[in-house]
């Protein structure tokens, strides 16, 4: 028997089902800690913040549009409590260096491969963690409205419409937002590493 739908599984919370919504929340809890602590950068604040987001899921069900799909619906509402959280704090995100670029088109594909141009890359001269820092502090510097846009396509693997939905931003604005967030991420990262090259002898 194929398991059912997030869509019916809240449908059939509604229904009364005492264990429909525990196992949406165990369906989906692990990936949405893994996103809102991409934003916050800590587990603790992200384990808040989870739990925030479900216990919201849990007192909107019955406003829930049946026609949609629950996954976006589930991610917009952890995005704005996470947003919340983060209001007057300093962002920090993870960024596993190693993460598959979404997409058919770029299957195999990893992040750092994005940075590549036709230089030698002076990243590969630093160490795992110095990477992962370097990555971390670029992202930090970027727009909030670029870099949640760049998490949630390429770490998430979300298609267009579904970033669209969670952002609530037209299906162009994502495709856009998402084009200025590779270039200037590359840009950073690769102007950031040469930065950090030594001086070549005299």
């Amino acid at each position: 028997m194929n398991a059912p739908t997030d869509e019916q599984l809240l449908a059939q919370h509604l229904a009364g089902d005492p264990n429909a919504f525990r196992t949406l929340v165990e369906r989906h809890h692990r990936e949405l800690l893994q996103f809102v602590f991409r934003f916050t950068g800590s587990r603790s604040a992200a384990d808040d913040v989870v739990q925030d987001a479900f216990v919201q899921v849990h007192l909107s069900a019955p406003s829930f549009d049946p026609n949609r799909r629950l996954k976006p619906w589930l991610f917009t509402i952890a995005a704005n409590k996470a947003r919340d959280h983060l209001r007057g704090r300093t962002r920090r995100r993870e960024v596993p260096l190693d993460a598959q670029v979404g997409g058919a088109d770029a299957e195999g594909q990893r992040f750092l491969d994005l940075l590549a141009d036709d230089e030698s890359d002076p990243s590969e001269q630093m160490t795992v963690e110095e990477r992962e820092a370097l990555v971390r502090a670029v992202i930090e510097e970027m727009p909030p409205n670029l870099a949640e846009v760049l998490v949630l396509a390429y770490f998430h693997h979300f298609a267009y419409r579904d970033i669209a939905e969670v952002l609530d931003i037209p299906l162009g604005t994502v495709k856009s937002r998402l084009h200025s967030a590779v270039n200037q991420f590359g840009a950073r990262f690769r102007a950031r590493t040469k930065e950090q090259e030594p001086d070549a002898p005299s």
